[in-house]
């Protein structure tokens, strides 16, 4: 039996201007994981995917070919060996949200390719695993910056450009993360494709607001690499509001980055997509508890306190 694992991820700043050419950075929360389990499967079947959390069975020989677990199947098989076909099943399972902008899709993923390479004697360095993974986020997303793959991929903190650099950095100082999810499913593919229209009908309304957060992610990566937190939540807090002009947020998302401010985080903001999903907020040992309270208070439907390191 082969196991394979990967980890969630949030966006700590540079949501939506990533796809723009501009920086983002990206953690791991390593507190949620999806998991692939490998077993023999039945002679003459293939691979057989058991999607016990989505009450789904997927037999790859079959499957249409935009289902993004059977693609990432055949696309990890065709690296390992050319007409590589395997009778077994492979059993997913997660405690990632899903459509909550914490990366469940291409945790799935990495965690397939993961279990597929020790079942199969194949190692993938991480460069590979996010490669393969990249195009299932197509699938998921449409047009995907190439930060989730990039991130669960290293399992660690990330700055990216697309197309241009991802470069893994370390943290000066490990901090405190609360994700409050709202209980809002969000869709990256519907809200990137709505900021797009409105992008290209008004450029000039939304270039300053994507050049801003490439700078506030520059600001903040440097922060976050010196161990000085105190700089990065008043970022958070402007990166918000940057988020919220793009119009992206939502009422619950704004609730939330409220009640955590009231509660003493250092900054807030929502993480992801937007239109729901999840937001995060800066806090420490002394304000956790507090600050968890007010999230809850406020209608978060779930609330998970995260170490960055």
């Amino acid at each position: 039996m082969a196991q394979g694992y990967a980890s969630g991820k949030v966006i700590l700043f540079g949501e939506h201007a990533v796809v723009y050419g501009r920086p983002a950075i990206a953690v791991p929360v390593t507190d949620v994981r999806a998991q692939a389990t490998i077993m023999p499967g039945s002679e003459g079947e293939g691979v057989v995917i058991d999607a016990v959390d989505l009450d789904r069975q997927i037999h790859v020989r079959k499957a249409d070919k935009n289902d993004p677990l059977a693609h990432i199947v055949r696309l990890t098989l065709d690296k390992i060996g050319p007409d590589l076909d395997p009778d077994l099943t492979i059993s997913i399972t997660s405690t990632i949200p899903i459509a909550r902008g914490m990366g469940s899709g291409a945790a799935i993923s990495t965690a397939i390719v993961r279990a597929l390479g020790k079942e199969l004697n194949r190692w993938f360095p991480s460069q590979e695993i996010s490669d393969l993974v990249y195009q299932t986020e197509i699938l998921y997303h449409g047009t995907p910056s190439g930060i989730d793959n990039t991130v669960i991929a290293f399992e660690k903190p990330v700055y990216f450009v697309r197309g241009v650099t991802r470069q893994v950095f370390w943290v000066g100082k490990p901090f405190l993360l609360a994700i409050a999810d709202t209980g809002i499913e969000s869709s990256t593919k519907e809200v990137v494709g709505d900021l797009r229209r409105r992008y290209e009908a008004e450029p000039e309304r939304y270039e300053p607001l994507f050049a801003r957060a490439g700078e506030i992610a520059a600001a903040a990566r440097s922060a976050i690499e010196q161990g000085d937190t105190n700089p990065v939540g008043r970022l958070m807090d402007e990166n918000h509001d940057l988020l919220r002009r793009m119009g992206v947020s939502c009422p619950e998302l704004d609730r939330l980055v409220a009640a955590a401010r009231e509660g003493g985080a250092l900054g807030a903001k929502l993480s992801g997509a937007g239109w729901g999903g999840n937001m995060i907020a800066l806090v420490t040992e002394e304000t956790r508890g507090r600050v968890d309270m007010m999230l809850r208070l406020a209608g978060a439907a779930q609330v998970i306190i995260t170490q960055v390191r």
